[in-house]
């Protein structure tokens, strides 16, 4: 009983977990099933259940007994609760914004036990205290190889961006075909014109009566009021510029935010409304900063990722999908 109980908490706590590190950009997109309509928390992350799986699986095979993960389990906790003492010193100077000596009393309390437990408990190491270490070594190198590739594609992005008056005025001399409805053009920066929207206007010669360029933003805090969330600016030529906040514990909804331009003065109309990604195919042959094999692995993870559709919670019939060739 005691072993169930504890296999739902981990459980839980990695879903919750995972959900966070996607909106922090520390993982790559991964499908998330909300199962409760009165729960926003409770979810279902089918990606890391079968990783659970195959994990709990391997444990079982390499172990064989509960006495033999014994170590391994040793290092696991006693590094855990360090670990998180560490982090309460942190969040307590910086978040709470104790002062030194209160922090550092409170925190080194809780420490010495927690490093003299850790400290018995390295020379376990070699018995099976080496599987939560390499665990843990693979899980950072994924995160910081994700965090560090999206800063970079983010940068080479930003190098591409046209400014956005520059397009205003090529689109007022252009005069082109104006479209009924809305289009909604998802961009990570909204002072400048979105690929996608460059690309669609040069193939198409054509734009919707209303265009919205909107950023979804995460921010450090764990939700943000609807009321809050969302700020606009009326540009020339039926251009707005959008940008809506989420909490990293929130699900970003791209179609309700739509529903909320129109308190802004938008006429869009959600069932109505086409959407336009831009979906960049990464080629690690640029002269950015990171090594190319790990280039390679960051391709590959973007590449794996969830569809924009389903973490935007877009309508797939109402959503267009434009890819060019990226070096970074």
């Amino acid at each position: 009983m005691a072993t169930i109980i504890a296999s739902q908490a981990l459980i839980a706590g990695v879903f919750s977990l995972t959900r966070q590190s996607v909106r922090l950009a520390y993982l790559p997109r991964t499908a998330v099933r909300h199962t409760s309509r009165e729960e926003p928390g409770q979810i279902y992350v089918p990606s890391m259940n079968v990783a659970l799986m195959i994990g709990c699986l391997l444990l079982v095979a390499g172990f064989r007994s509960s006495s033999a993960l014994g170590a391994a389990y040793g290092v696991a906790v006693t590094g855990t609760m360090a670990i998180t003492t560490v982090l309460f010193y942190v969040i307590a100077r910086h978040g709470w914004h104790w002062a030194v000596w209160r922090a550092a009393t409170v925190a080194g309390a809780f420490l010495a036990i927690e490093l003299a437990l850790l400290g018995s408990n390295i020379v376990k190491i070699a018995h099976g205290g080496w599987v939560p270490l390499a665990v843990a070594g693979v899980m950072f190198f994924i995160m910081t190889t994700w965090r560090r590739g999206s800063a970079l594609v983010m940068q080479r992005l930003s190098q591409l961006f046209v400014p956005l008056s520059g397009f205003l005025d090529r689109v007022e001399q252009a005069r082109p075909l104006r479209i009924p409805g809305t289009a909604v053009f998802l961009t990570p920066n909204v002072e400048g014109t979105p690929p996608s929207l460059v690309l669609h206007f040069r193939h198409n010669r054509t734009l919707h009566q209303e265009v919205i360029l909107m950023a979804i933003v995460t921010e450090e805090v764990p939700e943000i009021p609807e009321d809050k969330r969302l700020t606009s600016q009326r540009l020339r030529e039926g251009f707005w510029r959008v940008q809506a906040s989420f909490g990293f514990m929130q699900r970003p909804d791209v179609p309700r935010v739509v529903s909320l331009c129109c308190d802004h003065g938008m006429s869009a109309d959600v069932a109505q409304t086409s959407y336009v990604l831009g979906r960049a195919r990464l080629r690690p042959t640029g002269p950015e900063s990171m090594m190319r094999w790990r280039k390679r692995v960051f391709a590959f993870m973007a590449w794996n990722a969830s569809a924009a559709t389903d973490f935007f919670g877009l309508p797939p019939d109402r959503v267009i999908e434009l890819g060019a060739p990226l070096e970074f």
